[in-house]
C-alpha cells in the first residue's frame, strides 16, 4: 500500500505533493520539520488530501502527474473531499 498526499500551510496556501508507503510517519516528519526541505521552509504541516494506491510505483506516477496540474485542479481536488481544508492527519494518526 502507498499514498499520495497534499500538504498546505493554510486554506488556499502553498501546496506540496508527495508519495510514501507510510503516510502517518511521513506526515509526522513534515509536522515536526525533521527533514530540512521545502515543507519546512514554508511550514507545510496540514494534511489536506490523501489517496491510497496499491504500489509505491503507482503512487509516484500519480504524484508526478498531479505536480503538473494547474493549481485550480489541485484546489478542486482538495475541496471536493475537504472543503474547509481541515488537517486530516488527526483523523488517521493513532492516539
Amino acid at each position: 500500500m502507498a499514498w499520495v498526499y497534499i500538504l498546505s500551510n493554510r486554506k488556499f496556501g502553498t501546496l506540496y505533493i508527495g508519495a510514501t508507503t507510510d503516510l502517518i510517519q511521513r506526515v509526522w516528519q513534515h509536522k515536526n520539520e525533521v527533514v530540512p526541505a521545502f515543507t519546512k521552509r514554508y511550514h507545510l504541516h496540514r494534511l489536506v488530501y490523501f489517496e491510497e494506491h496499491g504500489t509505491i510505483y503507482n503512487a509516484m506516477q500519480r504524484e508526478r502527474t498531479m505536480k503538473h496540474w494547474p493549481a485550480a485542479w489541485k484546489v478542486a481536488l482538495i475541496e471536493k473531499g475537504n472543503p474547509e481544508w481541515d488537517d486530516l492527519y488527526w483523523g488517521i494518526a493513532p492516539g
